[in-house]
């Protein structure tokens, strides 16, 4: 499985997919068309944002890859303008990033 982590990820879930063996490419902000296709956006399974100011990168990354599962992880709001583009938004504060980890892993294996 692949994931792309955009943002700092200061909640780390990039490292607790990392430790479920999944590989983990990583972009940060502000994130452009460009370096999500560097990181291999088309054949990821999974793009994870960290940075909800970064939003629109969700549209950027579903453009590449409608398949891709689009998680927002993240503190703040996002913008209303892709909020019904993402696929799953959780708030670091109610849910650990061990356990969304997890979850992610388990859905898409």
């Amino acid at each position: 499985m692949n994931a792309i982590v955009a943002g700092d990820d200061p909640e780390g879930i990039g490292e607790e997919l990392d430790a479920l063996g999944v590989t983990v490419e990583r972009v940060d902000s502000p994130v452009f068309a460009d370096a999500l296709a560097d990181a291999g956006i088309e054949e990821a399974d999974l793009f994870v944002l960290t940075d909800l100011a970064e939003g629109i990168s969700i549209t950027l990354a579903k453009e590449a890859n409608p398949d891709v599962r689009a998680v927002c992880f993240g503190s703040g709001e996002l913008p209303e303008s892709v909020a019904g583009t993402v696929d799953l938004v959780v708030d670091p504060s109610l849910l650990g990033a061990e356990a969304v980890a997890e979850e992610l892993v388990d859905e898409l294996a």
